[in-house]
């Protein structure tokens, strides 16, 4: 287990030598062409200033020191009073063209802001928030567009007393990154809307929510599916109402099958009533039929699926028990069922399987093995990932990046959200709802919320060889309105998500929104 006052107590010894050094006067910037001492391996700890790199501002509290992630050093910015420093070095005589930035990197957390840049490279500067991560390096990485033969690589804190950060191991090369998917579920919003639920604009303008969602950047809906559910909401029907309006704004569409009448996720996966008591060479076929009938009445309006999802957090199988991973053969055949469906209706239309273990990494590689060597066909790998259930940022990089190159294909995350307050807006309590449920270092308020979006984002961005495809925000529109709750059969149900949704207690869109714009 990790102990934050442990690690801030080892990581303040060797700093005694390095702050009491008198701070030097920043470095002429040096001219070259190629990233130099990029481990920061050319000093012993406590060097005031990295070899060929700069500094300005409080430079005493930019410093190498021991403890680096591949070698024996690593950059540190740490200060008992408040400060800001950046270290940079700056480049020229580069041949124009896109580059990539990677770095390792580790923070505590608390600062007023903590980045990597690439600036006067001729185009916009972008910007790497540094995620917040004090038990285990993260990579990030920064894409840039040179036009002008130079470019400046800055690590910056604008930090309070006692923030640090580490920084480790860059690279500057050629290279683009981005990701495609900037999406959200939004299945919580017909009913929310047929039960009075009113969304606005930042100007606190009533429109459509969709209209809203896509002007803040989105391109992507999620929508899930249920057989018969109680309260008529999420069927077939209601999806294809939904999926017109999606279209409509230009965006993409993923269906997310659930196999049942309510919800499925890893402690239930109910089959539907009308499919009780059916064999599993019956189950077989009700899979196929229905999943081939949603996606070509889709289709046939004009509305073809872009992404399915072939079950739903499916970590112990679907159907259950026919279903079960105690049963891989026949969960194999259940899901290669659905494939074939979806393959049938549209063979451009990407498969995906999705499992609730984004930090799991053992966990992940025990079902997609045991996947794989059943012969289930997919084409990408979603995960749920929920900072306060699901590990930490270092164990959910870990996971992603293992998913995609183990089995070679591109991954995403499939659900994700943070609260932007604690209270309930409504009498039904949200499901987290104290303090102590919280990410360290992610508070419970709409910076909180944005600060983790980007860097959820970030770390999907930065999966080596362009394999991640993005981020869906988990239920964007599920916000307080009466009678629209989670249970399907109890009209009286309260949601617990309004804390969690992308409109905030006033109906406007929250600032966490602009990670729809994140690259």
């Amino acid at each position: 287990m990790f102990h934050p006052r442990r690690t801030l107590r080892v990581l303040l010894l060797p700093l005694a030598a390095g702050l009491a050094l008198t701070a030097l006067p920043a470095q002429t910037a040096q001219a070259a062409s190629t990233l130099t001492n990029t481990g920061f391996e050319s000093d012993g700890a406590g060097a005031a200033t990295p070899a060929g790199w700069s500094e300005s501002g409080s430079t005493g509290a930019s410093y190498v020191e021991a403890g680096g992630r591949s070698g024996s050093y690593r950059l540190s910015h740490y200060s008992s009073a408040a400060y800001k420093v950046e270290t940079y070095q700056y480049l020229s005589g580069l041949t124009n063209g896109n580059y990539k930035l990677t770095a390792w990197v580790r923070s505590g957390g608390g600062q007023n802001s903590a980045y990597i840049a690439l600036k006067n490279c001729g185009s916009s500067e972008q910007r790497t928030d540094l995620p917040v991560s004090a038990s285990g390096w993260i990579r990030i990485v920064v894409p840039i567009n040179v036009t002008n033969n130079q470019c400046t690589i800055s690590i910056n804190s604008d930090a309070n007393a006692g923030n640090w950060i580490n920084v480790d191991d860059l690279s500057f090369a050629s290279g683009t990154s981005s990701t495609s998917i900037h999406g959200a579920d939004i299945s919580s919003l017909a009913k929310s809307e047929a039960k009075g639920g009113v969304y606005k604009n930042s100007s606190g303008t009533t429109g459509d929510a969709l209209a809203i969602l896509k002007s803040n950047g989105m391109n992507y809906a999620r929508l899930k599916v249920w057989v018969n559910p109680a309260d008529g909401y999420n069927n077939q029907t209601r999806v294809l109402a939904l999926a017109k309006r999606i279209k409509a704004q230009g965006m993409k569409l993923l269906v997310d099958f659930h196999y049942s009448d309510t919800w499925a996720d890893p402690g239930a996966q109910a089959k539907p009533a009308a499919w009780a008591g059916h064999s599993y060479s019956q189950l077989k076929t009700d899979v196929y039929n229905h999943t081939y009938d949603v996606l070509n009445a889709l289709k046939a309006q004009g509305t073809t699926a872009d992404m399915v999802q072939v079950g739903n957090e499916i970590n112990g199988g679907m159907l259950w028990s026919e279903g079960s991973t105690d049963n891989w053969t026949q969960l194999a055949g259940l899901l290669n069922s659905g494939y074939d469906a979806v393959k049938a209706v549209n063979s451009s239309t990407t498969v995906a399987l999705h499992l609730a273990k984004g930090g799991d990494l053992a966990g992940t590689r025990w079902w997609f093995d045991s996947a794989v060597s059943n012969g289930v066909k997919f084409d990408v790998i979603g995960l749920s990932y929920y900072g306060y259930w699901h590990g930490s940022l270092y164990d959910f990089q870990t996971t992603l990046d293992d998913a995609a190159s183990r089995y070679g294909k591109p991954v995403y995350v499939a659900e994700t959200a943070y609260p932007f307050r604690l209270d309930s807006e409504d009498s039904h309590e949200n499901i987290i709802d104290v303090s102590g449920e919280l990410v360290s270092g992610y508070a419970a308020s709409t910076a909180g919320q944005t600060r983790w979006m980007k860097d959820i984002a970030s770390i999907v961005e930065a999966v080596p060889n362009g394999r991640g495809l993005g981020v869906f925000y988990w239920e964007a529109t599920w916000t307080a309105v009466t009678g629209n709750g989670w249970d399907p059969t109890d009209a009286s149900s309260g949601n617990g998500w309004e804390n969690q949704a992308l409109f905030g207690y006033d109906d406007r869109p929250l600032p966490a929104m602009a990670w729809f714009s994140h690259r």
